[in-house]
């Protein structure tokens, strides 16, 4: 059985997952803790559970997302998984570093590019990839059928999608994402998205302002 444990970094609050099962075996997502602080929270909740932490994931590579990428990384030894589109993204992170005010931002590579229809294992668990552009050029989800879970990162949210005004954002690419990937999962799949609370696909089909379901 999946937990899902949600934290909430940086300034831009954003929702940084660690995933687990009952083999303790466990992903963490978008790592956005910038500072000691968050850091540790993270950490501290890793060892009090007894977790092995054995792949580290990314949606996408806006930098409130990757603040905590290298961290990661050192921390567990394990390899950073992201979209190949989305490389030109992690690479200019450390200006955008600078201009949103995180200077002691470290830089991270990816290890494994992911595309759509792989599969990522921790445990017994596993997750899909589904390939959802728009937000970001290689922005990805992770989707556990089984148990009806999506990670969305900044695609979806409750009442709302994600932004299409920064460099590299496409508002037709996104509304496609949504309606012929997120739209298509049954109505009780519960959405984890990269900002506020979770929500699910028949809510935002019946609710979403941005998007409506056809």
């Amino acid at each position: 059985m999946i937990h899902i444990e949600t934290f909430t970094f940086n300034p831009f609050s954003e929702n940084t997952y660690v995933v687990s099962d009952e083999t303790k075996e466990c992903v963490i997502i978008d790592p956005g803790c910038h500072n000691y602080e968050e850091r540790k929270e993270l950490k501290e909740y890793i060892e009090s559970e007894g977790l092995k932490v054995v792949h580290l994931l990314n949606t996408h590579a806006h930098i409130d997302h990757v603040l905590g990428n290298e961290f990661v990384k050192r921390t567990y030894g394990v390899k950073l998984h992201l979209h190949k589109n989305d490389l030109p993204l992690l690479e200019n992170a450390s200006s955008r570093a600078d201009y949103y005010g995180f200077p002691n931002y470290e830089g991270s590579t990816v290890d494994v590019f992911l595309e759509e229809g792989d599969t990522v294992t921790f445990g017994t668990s596993s997750f899909e990839i589904l390939f959802v552009p728009g937000h970001a050029p290689g922005h990805v989800a992770f989707l556990n059928r089984e148990q009806k879970i999506c990670l969305s990162g900044d695609v979806l949210f409750r009442g709302s999608i994600g932004r299409t005004d920064f460099p590299l954002c496409s508002f037709p690419d996104l509304e496609k994402s949504i309606r012929t990937k997120l739209y298509q999962l049954s109505d009780d799949t519960v959405v984890y998205p990269g900002h506020g609370p979770t929500t699910t696909i028949g809510f935002e089909k019946k609710h979403n302002s941005f998007i409506k379901a056809i």
